[in-house]
């Protein structure tokens, strides 16, 4: 479990943009928190599964896909801040994810 500072949320939403940017081809300027993934930027679930596979490494996360899918499919994402929410919550919950819903 990481303790999420200014510089952690900071890190995630640059990751979070640039991934965004590069894949869509888009322009970065173009992407901010209320950007919707699917209608704005033509995104997929894929998509999201990358991004947990970048931040599942390089903040050394032990929580597996499926506790991620349970809590996604119970609280689903549609913009890059609520993204970006989601993997801020994995980050500092990591396993005990799922007793955010209790």
């Amino acid at each position: 479990m990481a303790r999420i500072t200014e510089n952690t949320k900071n890190e995630v939403r640059e990751i979070v943009y640039s991934f965004f940017a590069e894949e869509c081809e888009v322009d970065r300027s173009q992407i901010n928190d209320n950007t919707n993934i699917i209608k704005d930027l033509d995104g997929d679930s894929l998509m999201f599964l990358e991004l947990i596979e970048i931040f599942k490494k390089k903040y050394t996360l032990d929580i597996e896909l499926k506790v991620i899918g349970k809590y996604a499919v119970k609280n689903p994402v549609a913009t890059i801040g609520e993204l970006i929410d989601m993997q801020l919550l994995i980050i500092e919950h990591e396993k005990r994810l799922l007793e955010l819903e209790k």
